[in-house]
């Protein structure tokens, strides 16, 4: 954690990643509240991705939070862009010159929070000069708070995450999504789905891209990829991941950034084997 002395996660006796684990804790618990309590349902981008007052309610208190106590900070949030990819990568270029910016997905996994199906995050990072330093996912349905910066390890609860020691994919427990991108990125995704789901141990699709890339960094997971995500999907997840001692990129293998949108996020053994697989299968969306 931040001991109040560091730049630059510290600004005058604030630590960043106390406000984060403040905000993501409250931002779950009002969830939380929330669930049963699913009054109208809105269709944003496809039927498959749905979201509620939930995802609005629960930004907007986030939103507040951070800018309470780091006004002259930027935001980029999901709800306040359109759907769609072109808007995603708007939205971050235009928030791209930001010396402070704070990469937020108030609830990842909506559309299982809308069926009651436990899995979904609240996800916040923040980012310096377009580079990653804090990040933290929390699951409120576990209570699992995991929280990384940049070059200080990544936590769950106070306790190291550390990446999975599988070396082969043949051993490795893997995960992806279905975007809801039906004409673009999910017929990509289905295709690495085809081409790896007999390479590995298993394949997952929890439907939260900020947990799976949590389950990477805490050694449940030994890899995660997607096509088509947004920024506010990945920036915490791959932040845990690399201070976890994992490995993300994009699905090329070239290194990550903020503008990533086709992520493959490993423990860092099975990368390459991973990366060759949806090169193979003609998957790797770029």
């Amino acid at each position: 954690m931040a001991n109040g002395t560091q730049e630059p996660f510290v600004v005058g006796s604030k630590s960043f990643t106390a406000v984060a684990i403040n905000t993501a804790a409250k931002a779950g618990e009002w969830i939380k509240s929330k669930l049963g309590d699913i009054n109208r349902v809105d269709t944003k981008y496809s039927s498959h991705d749905l979201v509620t007052e939930v995802d609005k309610g629960s930004e907007k208190l986030i939103r507040n939070l951070i800018m309470t106590h780091f006004p002259d900070h930027s935001f980029l949030g999901e709800e306040g862009v359109e759907p769609g990819p072109e808007a995603s990568s708007k939205a971050l270029k235009e928030v791209s010159d930001a010396e402070y910016l704070w990469i937020v997905d108030p609830i990842d996994g909506t559309t299982n929070f809308v069926h009651g199906f436990p899995f979904f995050s609240v996800s916040i990072a923040l980012a310096y000069k377009g580079e990653i330093i804090v990040g933290v996912v929390y699951d409120p349905a576990r209570d699992e708070l995991f929280v990384a910066e940049k070059g200080k390890g990544a936590y769950m609860h106070g306790k190291k995450t550390t990446v999975s020691l599988d070396s082969k994919l043949s051993e490795s427990l893997v995960a992806t999504g279905f975007p809801a991108d039906r004409n673009g990125a999910l017929p990509i995704n289905l295709k690495g789905t085809l081409a790896l789901a007999p390479k590995v141990r298993n394949l997952r699709s929890g439907g939260s891209a900020a947990l799976h890339l949590a389950y990477v960094a805490a050694g449940r997971l030994s890899g995660f990829w997607e096509i088509g995500l947004s920024a506010w999907d990945i920036a915490a997840g791959a932040l845990l991941v690399q201070e976890s001692g994992g490995k993300v990129t994009d699905t090329a293998g070239k290194p990550f950034h903020l503008a990533v949108r086709n992520v493959l996020a490993t423990n860092g053994q099975i990368h390459d084997e991973l990366q060759q697989k949806l090169v193979e299968a003609e998957a790797t969306g770029l």
